[in-house]
């Protein structure tokens, strides 16, 4: 007899509390540094909230891009526990975050503050960390460059640098949530009008067949795209795992908050081309055309695509068709709660197998912090829906 549907969710329970357990435990460990990866030995590597994105002679460095992931999971595990321990923690680390909201160098400030000030705000109704999220999204905002052919959010770097100006991310498509939060808040449409316009443009991104390169540059001027490229990924046609997902959650959410069906079906396409490509493997690699048989997998390409999936089933007026999102983003889960789940102490992170980067062989088999968090919000999104990020409203026929 096949499992209930209640019970495949009820499962999902365990993953929370051990959350709760391992992050008390490791604020005790770390310090005020934030976590981003796990080593060898399953310990955390950490780094400092105020390291911020730029170009050093050896390239771009993308800084701490993790830490607003970690206040999520506080407060997740505050949400699942009812403990105010939980909360106080997370203020503290509120503090050390809250300085990134001036950061003006990366769209990862979307990450930063979609984990931990929005859902802040959502739990505590003060004002402050409104505020800060808003501050964010005017930095994000301005990263839009105009162009001929459309408006792109640059992704790195100050757009005083030709390089950070013509360079757009697929990782952007996830950032721009924030974008229509501060819209919704603020009352200020330029928000969501500068979100769209993005989404609207990353269909540059798309190859014909539906898979997605990791970055795009752009002629600055004219908007004409002068090539696909990757950073994390095999090469520059193949299909990086983890980016489709990002796409995937970003016209997601581009659905709910214009209510236009174009979105949503494309979100539907590329979030099928996914799992077409992924078949009847539990995890997928870290990127589907590497034909390295020892490549890592990306657990946290799982977890992702997990969460955009519920969304995608919530956008849903129809019943069935909910339901098939639903056991989509189920399917994926549940692989996740069993071996990769890390039940051992000595692993301190959530989920093993994740893969950061591949081509710098930086976090590769390892829990990554935004696997973590991901992980927990599709976990939320079924155990407390609404309570740690909104529940899209299903969009009309």
């Amino acid at each position: 007899m096949a499992e209930s549907k209640d019970l495949r969710v009820g499962r999902l329970g365990e993953a929370l509390d051990l959350l709760a357990r391992k992050i008390i435990d490791d604020e005790r460990q770390i310090g005020i540094e934030f976590p981003y990866a796990t080593d060898h030995t399953g310990a955390w590597r950490t780094m400092p909230a105020s390291l911020s994105a730029g170009y050093r002679p050896e390239g771009w460095t993308h800084g701490n891009w993790f830490c607003g992931f970690w206040v999520g999971l506080l407060l997740a595990s505050h949400l699942w526990t009812r403990e105010e321990r939980y909360l106080k923690l997370a203020e503290e680390r509120m503090r050390l975050v809250a300085q990134r909201a001036d950061d003006g160098n990366t769209h990862d400030i979307g990450f930063i503050f979609w984990s931990s000030a929005i859902p802040f705000f959502r739990i505590t109704n003060d004002a402050l960390h409104r505020d800060i999220a808003l501050k964010a999204a005017d930095q994000l905002r301005r990263r839009l460059v105009v162009t001929a052919r459309g408006s792109y959010l640059a992704s790195w770097g100050p757009l005083s640098d030709p390089r950070g100006r013509s360079a757009s991310a697929i990782d952007t498509m996830a950032n721009i949530p924030l974008l229509y939060w501060a819209a919704a808040t603020s009352g200020d449409a330029s928000f969501r009008l500068a979100g769209i316009a993005h989404a609207e443009m990353t269909k540059n991104f798309i190859r014909p067949d539906n898979s997605t390169y990791h970055a795009v540059e752009y002629d600055p001027v004219s908007g004409k795209r002068v090539r696909g490229y990757t950073f994390q990924g095999y090469k520059d046609e193949s299909l990086w795992a983890r980016g489709q997902c990002w796409a995937v959650y970003g016209y997601a959410a581009t659905a709910a908050v214009t209510g236009e069906h174009k979105y949503l079906d494309l979100a539907e396409t590329l979030g099928k081309k996914w799992l077409e490509r992924l078949g009847k493997m539990p995890i997928p690699p870290y990127d589907f055309d590497d034909p390295d048989p020892k490549r890592p997998l990306d657990t946290a390409a799982s977890a992702i695509m997990a969460s955009a999936f519920l969304d995608i089933a919530a956008l849903h007026s129809d019943a069935d068709t909910r339901e098939t999102w639903r056991d989509r983003a189920l399917n994926l889960l549940e692989p996740l709660m069993g071996e990769p789940l890390a039940r051992e102490d000595s692993h301190r992170g959530l989920l093993k197998h994740g893969c950061y980067s591949w081509p710098h062989r930086d976090g590769v088999d390892s829990a990554v912090m935004f696997g973590d968090y991901f992980f927990v919000e599709a976990l939320c999104k079924l155990a407390m829906p609404g309570k740690l990020v909104d529940t899209p409203s299903p969009l009309s026929s």
